[in-house]
Formats: C-alpha cells, sequence, structure tokens
C-alpha cells in the first residue's frame, strides 16, 4: 500500500501509511502543499533570517533569535535526539524529506510577493520551529517587568501587577469522568488560548499506520501531534502550566585582547564564547550581530557596553554596564522533549500517555488523559530547574554565589474532585510549586461551576461552556461603581445600567461595550498617574522585550488587583473611576461590543485584498477568552486557536474547529471556511470511516 492522501469535506488531511516514517513523509509533504508559506516563516524566525525577504519590521525578532541562539540549540538537541533516540531522529527526517519534497512544488501567493523562494529544510529545523515558537511562551521577560517595579516601587508592588506576558495566555481544558456522561465514558475538552495567526497555529489532521491511529491537533511544522489527540482508545489534552523555568542573569562582562569575559560567581573572570553575525534586511544596508555566550547562557540584552544610551559610569565599580544572560534547559541539556512525540502516537492508555509525557521537556505543561477502560491522568509534565527562590522571581547577578542551577524539579501529579471532573485554567492547581504568577481563578471556577449544573454531560453538550462570556473579573470595577454618588445625571445613569448588566461580554450587548469604555478609561486614569510614572518609559531594551514593559497594558490586565489593594501608593481609586465614568457618559460608544472587539489575526504578511475583521463575544477573563488590551484597544489578537471535544465512546462524535480553516493559502476553499462555525461556537465532526473520506492522491 502507497502512502494514501485523503481530504474530509472540511479539506482536513486524513493520511494512511505502512509505517511510521511513511506516514511522517507523508505529514511533512501535506503540510508544505497546505501551509508551504507559513512554514517557510516558522524556519526564518527559528534561523533569525526573516528580515531578508520581511523587511526592517522582522529586525528585532532576528536580532533576538540570533542572540539566544536558536537555531544553534535546536542543532544541538537534534544531535542530542540521534544519540539518545535514533528511532525518533530518523521519524523526524522522515517529516523533513517530505517537507522539502512538499516545498518544491510550494506556489503561496505570498513567495510572489516578496520574491522569496522555498528553502531547504535541516533534520534539526522541526526543533528550532518548536522552539523559536516557545521560547517566550513562558514568559521570562515578565522578570524585567518585576525589576522594574521593585526597583520603582518596591518589591512589595510586584504582585499588585501579576499577569503573565505582555496580554494573558494559557488554555482552557476539563475533563469530565464516566460516571457525569451520558456515555458513561470520559469527554475531554478545552481551547488552547495563543495568538490567532493566519495560517493558524494548529492544523487539524489525521494519522494512520499499523502501528496508530490518530486524530489530533498538530503544529505546523513539528511531526506527529503534541498538544491535543485521540487515539480511539485514550485521548490527552494540554494547558500551559505557567510555571517558571528559564532564568535572566545580570553579566559582568569586559573585552580582552581575545574576546569577551564574564565575571563567574567563583569571583574568576571566564572566557565567553563570542562572535559576529550578519543579518539580512531586505531593501536595507545587513546589520551586524554580536552572539556572547557565557557559562550561565546567550546575552540576550545589552553587551560589555551595555545597551545603547546606558548611562553606567565606568568608573564607579558598583555602576556596571547592562548584559543579561538567559538560561533555559533546551540550552543546558540538549533536549526538547521530542522523545515523546512517537510514544504519544502509540498510546493505548492513559498510562502510555503518562509514560511518554515523563519524556516531556518544554513548554511545561498541564496534562489531561483518559482511556476507555476508565484510567484518568492529571499531571504536570515538563522540565524545571531547581534553583534559588531569587531565580524565579527577578534578575540574580551571574557573579554571585547560589544562583545555579542543581537538578530537576519533580513535577506534581493530581487527580479528579470528588464529583469526577479536573478543570485547567491556567490557575493555581497542581502546578503552583513551580510557578509565580498564575491566571485569575475566573475560568477554572466559572468551568467548574457550569459543570456542577447538571449530572450528565455528553460531547455534544461541551460547546455552551467553550463559549460562556461571564465576566466575573469585573465585579472590582462594578464594586467601586457601586459606591459612586454626586454624579450627573448622565452618568448617574450609566452608573445604574452597568449595575444591572449581566457580566456577559456579548458581542451584541450595548452594556458590555459600555463596561469595556469605562474599564478602559479608568485603565488609562490610573496609568497616567505620578505614582506610576517611573514605568511608563521602560529601559532602552531590545524591541521584542517591550511588550512586556509597557505600562498602559500592564495596568489593564492587573485592573482587578489595582482597584482591590488595600493601598496604592495614595491614589484616590474613588476618584480615577468617576472621572472614567463621566468621561464615558459624555462620550458613550455608539454600538455594541463587537463593533470594536474585532478579530485581528497576527499576519507575518498583510493580505493584498484585506478581509473584514469579525465582532467577537467574550473576554480575557471569560472562559470564552479573547483578549484585548484594556485601555489601549478592544481588537483582540489572542483567543481560542482551536476548540475540540474528545469522546472516549465513539470517536466519530468528536469535535473541533480552528479560528480560520485547514489551508494556509489565500483564497483556498479550506482558508477560511471554519470562521463562520468558529464564531459561532460550533465545531466540526471528526471523521475517521475512510469511506467517508475522499482521495486525493498516493504518494
Amino acid at each position: 500500500m502507497a502512502t494514501e492522501i485523503y481530504r474530509d469535506a472540511w479539506g482536513i488531511p486524513h493520511l494512511r501509511a505502512r509505517s511510521a516514517a511513511g506516514l511522517a513523509h507523508a505529514q511533512g509533504l501535506v503540510t508544505a502543499r497546505d501551509r508551504a508559506w507559513q512554514l517557510e516563516i516558522e524556519r526564518h524566525r527559528a534561523q533569525g533570517t526573516s528580515a531578508s525577504f520581511l523587511g526592517a519590521s522582522a529586525l528585532p525578532w532576528d536580532r533576538f533569535a540570533r542572540r539566544a541562539r536558536l537555531d544553534d540549540t535546536a542543532r544541538r538537541c537534534f544531535t542530542e535526539l540521534e544519540r539518545r533516540d535514533p528511532e525518533t531522529a530518523r521519524w523526524v527526517r522522515a517529516y523533513v524529506d517530505g517537507v522539502n519534497e512538499g516545498l518544491a512544488d510550494g506556489t503561496a501567493p505570498e513567495f510572489a510577493r516578496t520574491g522569496l523562494t522555498p528553502g531547504r529544510w535541516e533534520p534539526w529545523t522541526p526543533l528550532g520551529v518548536w522552539l523559536g515558537t516557545h521560547i517566550l511562551f513562558a514568559g521570562f521577560p515578565a522578570k524585567l517587568w518585576r525589576e522594574q517595579v521593585a526597583a520603582h516601587l518596591g518589591a512589595d508592588a510586584i504582585g499588585l501587577f501579576a499577569t503573565d506576558g505582555p496580554g494573558t495566555s494559557g488554555s482552557n481544558g476539563w475533563l469530565v469522568s464516566g460516571e457525569r456522561t451520558v456515555t458513561g465514558q470520559a469527554v475531554i475538552a478545552g481551547d488552547p488560548h495563543r495568538w490567532i495567526e493566519d495560517p493558524g497555529v494548529y492544523q487539524q489532521i489525521h494519522l494512520s499506520c499499523p502501528e496508530f491511529d490518530v486524530v489530533g491537533l498538530a503544529v505546523p511544522g513539528v511531526p506527529g501531534v503534541a498538544h491535543f489527540g485521540h487515539t480511539g482508545t485514550v485521548a490527552w489534552a494540554i494547558t500551559n502550566a505557567m510555571a517558571d523555568y528559564q532564568d535572566l542573569y545580570r553579566e559582568r562582562l569586559r573585552r580582552t585582547g581575545a574576546g569577551v569575559e564574564a565575571l563567574g560567581p567563583d569571583g574568576l573572570w571566564h572566557r565567553a564564547a563570542r562572535h559576529t553575525e550578519l543579518v539580512e534586511v531586505a531593501g536595507e544596508e545587513p546589520v551586524e550581530v554580536e552572539v556572547i555566550e557565557t557559562d550561565r547562557g546567550p546575552v540576550v540584552i545589552g553587551g560589555p557596553e551595555g545597551l545603547d544610551g546606558d548611562p553606567f559610569d565606568p568608573a564607579d565599580p558598583s555602576d556596571a554596564p547592562v548584559a543579561i544572560s538567559l538560561r533555559h534547559p533546551p540550552r543546558v541539556t540538549g533536549d526538547l522533549g521530542f522523545g515523546a512525540l512517537l510514544p504519544l502516537l502509540r498510546a493505548r492508555r492513559a498510562a502510555d500517555v503518562d509514560r511518554a509525557f515523563d519524556r516531556w521537556a518544554e513548554p511545561v505543561n498541564v496534562v489531561q488523559a483518559a482511556d476507555t477502560e476508565g484510567g484518568v491522568l492529571h499531571r504536570v509534565a515538563g522540565r524545571v530547574p531547581l534553583r534559588a527562590e531569587a531565580n524565579r522571581l527577578r534578575l540574580v547577578p551571574a557573579w554571585e554565589p547560589g544562583h545555579d542551577w542543581q537538578g530537576w524539579q519533580e513535577t506534581p501529579r493530581a487527580g479528579l474532585t470528588d464529583d469526577g471532573v479536573a478543570v485547567m485554567a491556567n490557575q493555581r492547581g497542581p502546578a503552583e510549586p513551580l510557578g509565580v504568577e498564575f491566571a485569575p481563578p475566573h475560568r477554572h471556577d466559572r468551568i467548574a461551576a457550569l459543570l456542577a449544573g447538571k449530572e450528565r454531560w455528553s460531547a455534544a453538550d461541551m460547546p455552551a461552556i467553550h463559549t460562556d462570556t461571564h465576566l466575573a473579573s469585573a465585579s472590582a470595577l462594578l464594586d467601586h461603581l457601586r459606591t459612586l454618588d454626586a454624579l450627573t445625571p448622565e452618568a448617574s445613569a450609566l452608573r445604574d445600567r452597568l449595575l444591572a448588566w449581566n457580566r456577559r461580554m456579548d458581542a451584541g450587548s450595548a452594556d458590555a461595550a459600555l463596561y469595556s469604555a469605562v474599564r478602559g478609561a479608568v485603565v488609562r486614569q490610573l496609568a497616567a498617574h505620578p505614582a506610576f510614572a517611573a514605568l511608563a518609559t521602560p529601559p532602552a531594551y531590545p524591541e521584542v522585550f517591550q511588550p512586556w514593559l509597557a505600562l498602559l497594558p500592564r495596568v489593564g490586565f492587573a485592573l482587578e488587583h489595582l482597584l482591590r489593594a488595600e493601598e496604592l501608593y495614595g491614589i484616590d481609586r474613588p476618584s480615577a473611576v468617576r472621572a472614567a465614568v463621566e468621561e464615558v457618559a459624555a462620550r458613550p460608544p455608539a454600538g455594541v461590543w463587537g463593533d470594536t472587539h474585532r478579530l485581528a489575526p497576527w499576519r507575518a504578511l498583510e493580505p493584498e485584498t484585506p478581509y473584514d475583521e469579525p465582532g467577537l463575544s467574550g473576554d480575557h477573563d471569560c472562559v470564552l477568552c479573547t483578549s484585548g488590551v484594556p485601555g489601549l484597544t478592544d481588537r483582540a489578537a489572542r483567543g481560542p486557536a482551536a476548540r475540540y471535544v474528545w469522546d472516549l465512546a465513539r470517536r466519530e462524535d468528536s469535535r473541533w474547529v480552528v479560528p480560520l480553516g485547514a489551508s494556509g493559502v489565500p483564497g483556498s476553499p479550506h482558508h477560511r471556511d471554519q470562521l463562520p462555525l468558529w464564531l459561532a461556537g460550533d465545531l466540526v465532526p471528526v471523521v475517521t470511516d475512510w469511506t467517508l473520506l475522499k482521495k486525493e492522491t498516493d504518494v
């Protein structure tokens, strides 16, 4: 039997081959045909070469990728994979061979627009794509923000601004055991919240060979199904554990005749690796990047002379230039966790999924799994270093003892609740010992409450949870509104209307639009207060880190904490809320929430024919997590990057959907055909019966 490629009515690829390697080749081939432009974008991002055809706007990322040594780390990890797990290395090579074969026929229109010719993938390129996708996922730049807050407001202020990254991130996931379902078999459902990209970050796919038959959501550019899959007898899903496993070190560097040296914790100067690289920039002169790596890791900020415009005093030994290095597990161990991918595909029971995730490394996730024999799994998977508490919170001095890594944390496990469910929504759950900042409990609590409201659930019931728009975090602001008096008649009417509001962020709700307008005005009032003036101008760190350092988004996502704190640096919060209500009452929004809360996917290249941005329901603390930036914009670049419902009773009763479609080619009938369903909260049937599929070709 040759490798066969089928499609269902939504253009989703279904692949059948004689072997796992043959299937990997076919997966690479079909992904390159469907997502050629996306694959090349990801390859260039991993290599730090995207500015060569996208221009200067891509240069900040390329600088970071070069300085962080992403491509070199991917090579190192693949070399280790070949040594430790040659079978998986051969399987990855087969995928890369398929990608290269598919790219040879790449006809994506973006190539012609940019003058880009598809290049050649190397065996380590999928590892580079994975690393490039997740290197900022754990939000290590948040430590830069904490450093700023502590320096200007004191260490006690850090908790007031607790958020993850430049916006909220994470996922929802829930497992309902067989005792709580109509079939007597478990159901797993959820939705990963990520940047909404065009093409999408997840690829629906069906992989079948004599060893396994799996449906799941693949990451384009990476073989297999890592995050969300169903083998027929077992299914699994993940959410971000919000663990802290990346460290930033302040470095003292000096130039010598032989290169660069770094001061170590032993009080001695040690030779650092140093070389320069040239970054090509379309339409401009190439840019030279100095790459330095100390015993801690690559220097990602500054250097021996500090930052551009850094006002340090060379004559003052206590005032050292700024240089910051990054230490993260794959660079230290040479392991990205790809050894888990084949065992996941071969899993038959929850115990098999458990053993597979013992080999997981990056990123750190909370995993749920259930099988047809009643087995369940709820655990954390990934590699988190053991080190001093200070490392987890802020930057630490590389020249002081006590900040080295001392092995690895044990990954916690959890069970189901007494009522037979488990809910994960990035809250302080089983991963709490591994993290610093977590999502507020609102999404977790809302999902748990909805599940408790019904004795028996089916797979078909789950979209009602996916699309719930109740905004519990609105209470903090509404409580302040409740205390206001002596308002103008217009502001008084606005206050009363919001206090009567059902707290649902529905796209068609005028009240939700009013709430968002008041919230945004409060955020701007607080951010403009002199108490926060020192945080308004971030340090001159590289541009790629600036989203984590911007004051307005930080205030927007921490608003609940800031409004409820016992005292806030002398800020008169009732006056700020009063001013915001009066401002909105004088100029209220004319329409509904969906008029301004619109989907704005990230694209490496804007389409020649712009698409309409559809209006969205939800908000960043709703179960339907669609995230703008309060106080700055209602347009949402984050949201559910996929939705899934895995039914263990009958896999064909499972459902899934992605924001746009299966194809990454503009103009394809399957480029955006799932968007109406995604917007409505509907799902696409998972098809596993080969007689219901249309054969496309043999390869």
